[in-house]
């Protein structure tokens, strides 16, 4: 666990478990779904401890607090060390109905069939 002052952002994010691969983390950035204290931000900008790190991910709104550098990737229970989550409830509990709702599909299941599109897009406009 090397410990340094700063580190990337998109290896922070991978580190600490927000996303599977820095590509992901990166295309975040990229894509502007990523805010380093309320900026946009590139990939390449550096994170200090103090900053706050806000995204979206999975059509919910996260806040996080950066407590520790880290450019190694941990296990998932000493994140908690290095980053404190400072999503409101109320957002968390919108991804549990979003999981739980016609829009959401299970991974494996493959493509809606013909009625589901339909109910989906009936949902949508509502």
């Amino acid at each position: 666990m090397i410990e340094s002052q700063k580190v990337r952002i998109d290896k922070y994010l991978w580190a600490v478990r927000i996303y599977k691969t820095r590509t992901l983390a990166a295309e975040a950035c990229n894509g502007g779904k990523v805010k380093l204290n309320n900026e946009s931000i590139k990939p390449s900008k550096n994170v200090e401890a103090g900053d706050l790190i806000s995204l979206h991910k999975d059509m919910v709104h996260r806040k996080f607090k950066v407590l520790k550098i880290l450019e190694k990737r941990l296990g998932a229970a000493l994140i908690n060390e290095y980053l404190e989550d400072l999503t409101d409830p109320s957002e968390i509990e919108k991804s549990k109905n979003i999981k739980q709702s016609a829009f959401y599909r299970q991974k494996g299941l493959g493509r809606p069939t013909k009625r589901e599109r339909r109910l989906i897009d009936k949902l949508k406009n509502q």
